[in-house]
């Protein structure tokens, strides 16, 4: 039985040649021929094909109208000038970026036509990244059976961990939370933008050189990151997790431009329903007035993420010095971004400077004096923190049942239901 096909490839040069091609390759039947990507959806939704057949100048053709296609089970091929040489951000990159399967030259015979149609069906969609609505699942015996939860496409959540100065646990808990929700069967991009000392890979053992913030920033920077390729440039380390590992050096502040920054972010909302971003505590903006000239930015990606965050976990530290911080870090971040969304975090919390009931004066010391309550408190627990990072796991991997662990699950619940609430 032959394979139905959609031909979309109006306006094209060679479009009356294609035509022809294609009603002589044998194993395959042009069911419709669509004017433009509208058509084309249209026709996909009917059920009446099992692939595409595209020119590589299809007004308005996404990795996510690609995306979608694949979702229906549609394989989708491109049709690519003959002298097309696949050069780097050449027609040929453009597409296999975004994720289409199968590109073949304009004056392709039509016995290799009518055989990669074939194949294309036969294989299925690219097996690295399934992606719908809003999320990604890794395909793995364990989760290409099982349903998976549907969330709004590019509604993903960006949430930005910051807190101030003397290191109050950030990473701790951005790594925590982002491994928790993953766990729980959310797809979660974790990010290290923190430009003065990243250490987001070191705890998960990922030592290497190569940052995937920085490779997407440049992506950025040359208008060529999408969804897809921002998942290339990150790592799988769970099932349903992957890592933007952040700068090997601190000198390296200027590869992370706020404009690059900003169109990093709107990629992983399309990627993942929720991405978890470690950033600087610093977000002084001094350096600009103190140039004639545009001066760069060295906290500009730690004050863009914290504009762009659909929410801001504070992290702060239980102790007198640390309540203070934290306090005064509220209302710094409320004077950047005034309309920002807080989630109050307090870590190490136990009993001795703050007296017998530490809870009770964290509590009453944020709301007297920064009106917020706290939506988490961590226990101090130096073993399971330890543990973890003498491993280089996660603590849901190193120290399940710590209290910690424990802690950051109830954190990660309460986010987990607010993304399908």
């Amino acid at each position: 039985m032959s394979v139905p096909v959609l031909l979309a490839v109006t306006g094209a040069p060679w479009e009356a040649d294609v035509v022809r091609r294609t009603e002589r390759a044998p194993g395959i039947r042009v069911v419709r021929r669509c004017v433009d990507l509208a058509d084309v959806m249209a026709a996909a939704a009917s059920g009446q094909a099992r692939a595409v057949l595209l020119a590589d100048d299809l007004a308005r053709l996404t990795s996510d109208a690609v995306s979608a296609l694949h979702t229906r089970g549609i394989a989708v091929l491109a049709l690519v000038d003959p002298t097309e040489n696949g050069a780097p951000f050449g027609a040929e990159d453009r597409l296999s970026r975004m994720g289409i399967e199968r590109i073949l030259p304009a004056d392709v015979s039509p016995e290799d036509l009518g055989r990669a149609v074939t194949d294309a069906v036969e294989s299925g969609p690219p097996a690295s990244l399934s992606h719908f609505g809003g999320g990604f699942v890794p395909l793995t015996p364990e989760t290409a059976g099982n349903p998976q939860p549907v969330y709004t496409q590019g509604s993903g959540r960006v949430i930005a961990v910051w807190g101030p100065t003397g290191a109050p646990g950030r990473t701790t808990v951005a790594v925590g939370l982002a491994c928790e929700l993953a766990v729980k069967g959310v797809p979660t991009l974790l990010a290290d933008a923190d430009v003065y000392g990243g250490t987001v890979a070191q705890l998960l053992g990922m030592l290497d050189e190569t940052s995937g913030l920085a490779a997407a920033a440049r992506s950025a920077s040359s208008g060529s990151l999408d969804m897809v390729m921002l998942a290339k440039h990150a790592r799988q380390v769970e099932p349903h997790l992957l890592v933007l590992t952040g700068l090997s050096r601190a000198d390296r502040w200027t590869e992370l431009r706020p404009a690059a920054i900003e169109s990093i972010w709107s990629a992983a909302r399309m990627l993942a329903p929720v991405t978890v971003v470690d950033v600087s505590f610093c977000i002084e903006t001094d350096e600009e007035i103190s140039f004639d000239s545009l001066a760069p930015r060295r906290n500009g990606a730690t004050v863009a993420t914290l504009e762009e965050a659909d929410e801001v976990i504070v992290v702060g530290t239980a102790d007198p010095v640390g309540l203070t911080r934290l306090i005064r870090a509220i209302h710094e971040v409320r004077a950047i971004v005034p309309s920002v969304n807080l989630r109050v975090v307090v870590n190490r919390v136990r009993s001795g400077s703050l007296g017998s009931s530490p809870a009770d004066a964290v509590g009453e010391a944020l709301t007297q004096y920064a009106g917020v309550q706290p939506a988490a408190l961590l226990p101090y627990d130096l073993n399971a923190v330890d543990t973890a990072m003498s491993r280089g796991r996660s603590l849901a991997e190193s120290a399940k049942s710590s209290k910690l662990r424990k802690s950051l699950q109830q954190l990660a619940g309460t986010i987990a239901k607010e993304l399908v609430g």
